[in-house]
């Protein structure tokens, strides 16, 4: 197995994680106080953040999804906004992350009056200033924003176009998430044609909760470059008793379109989309060689980190810096980012980076 140290240390990509479920325990409470926030069950750090976990996992994601009402709860003012964003960046930078695409639904922010546009400014300012504070203390990262609607609600045409109008200044692209079940991403069409016109990138949250015609709609109707966890599409995957494999139309299209699949593993259990990390479709998925990615999804109501998760997955299917390397490498060819902006961190730091953990893994002592 890998050390936790090394695997803290490697360069890592991040395409799947939620700015209202990665807040500091401490953060909610402070702005619990500052903005007159009553709603908490306690105002005890460690009570809290152990409570937020107990809340999420109870193996449903419309239970899951419940606990967030506390920290998008706090998250209704402009600076708090801006300080909760600064945080996460500081908070991925420490854990060894140089690339991070975070989502966040800007109409959670506007129960006291903000708009969507002031909420996009507030996540942006704090992304500014929370990648300058980590490139000071030498953990430089790059931040971007992926604008989300909720696909229960109906506002989804003007967050894409609040999406759209923050492409240059590091919103990269639109995304809805939510509840699958019962709310189809069907129900945006409007939205995501909107976004297509407008040559912008959309992933989706599909084949997490919900089964296979999640992901036939999200890729086929409207057009998402990536899934959002589409851990479901292993229901199209037929693994017989020899050892080999069957792939239904759906999973195949999947594979050979080499659509990127943002998988959180410990979020995925606590869902229930997944029994436990050794049982994840991961495993298989990787195997196959789909274009598996790893993430927190929330980083609060899981207790997770990067690098916990890629500890978590060493640890079931010995994955080693090589698989490390080539996940990390996945994520990057499947950021919204700029090609170039890519290539460069990919030859700049990501190769270079494991290629000196490698060495200092093949070092022979001399013993004199």
């Amino acid at each position: 197995m890998l050390a936790f140290d090394t695997i803290q240390r490697a360069p890592k990509a991040l395409l799947h994680d939620h700015l209202d479920g990665g807040l500091r325990a401490a953060t909610i409470i402070d702005l619990a106080a500052e903005y007159g926030y009553d709603g908490l069950p306690t105002t005890d750090i460690d009570e809290l953040a152990a409570w937020i976990r107990r809340g999420a996992d109870r193996k449903s994601l419309e239970l899951y999804l419940e606990t967030f009402a506390h920290t998008f709860g706090v998250m209704q003012w402009p600076d708090a906004i801006t300080r909760v964003a600064a945080e996460c960046a500081e908070d991925l930078a420490a854990d060894g992350v140089v690339y991070a695409e975070v989502r966040m639904a800007p109409e959670l922010c506007t129960g006291r009056g903000l708009t969507l546009d002031e909420a996009v400014e507030a996540m942006l300012e704090g992304f500014r200033i929370g990648s300058d504070r980590a490139t000071a203390a030498g953990h430089p990262i790059v931040m971007k924003l992926l604008v989300t609607a909720m696909r229960q609600a109906a506002r989804s045409v003007e967050v894409a176009e609040c999406a759209v109008r923050w492409r240059d200044a590091g919103v990269v692209g639109f995304d809805i998430a939510g509840p699958e079940e019962g709310y189809r991403p069907t129900r945006h069409l409007d939205a995501f044609d909107h976004v297509r016109r407008e040559n912008f990138h959309i992933t989706i949250h599909a084949g997490e909760s919900f089964g296979l015609p999640s992901i036939w709609e999200a890729l086929q109707f409207c057009g998402a470059e990536r899934l959002g966890h589409g851990v479901r599409i292993v229901d199209d995957i037929t693994v017989n008793d020899d050892g080999s494999f069957a792939l239904g139309r759906l999973a195949a299209f999947v594979r050979d379109r080499r659509v990127p699949l943002e998988m959180c593993p410990t979020s995925n259990v606590h869902t229930g989309a997944a029994r436990s990390i050794a049982e994840h479709p991961f495993d298989l998925l990787r195997r196959l060689r789909y274009r598996v990615t790893v993430n927190t999804d929330n980083r609060l109501m899981s207790g997770v980190t990067l690098s916990s998760e890629f500890a978590a997955l060493d640890e079931a299917f010995g994955l080693g810096l090589g698989e490390m390397e080539w996940l990390t490498i996945n994520a990057m060819k499947s950021a919204f980012a700029p090609f170039d902006d890519r290539l460069r961190l990919i030859n700049e730091v990501v190769k270079p980076g494991y290629a000196h953990l490698r060495a200092e893994e093949a070092r022979v002592v001399v013993v004199q």
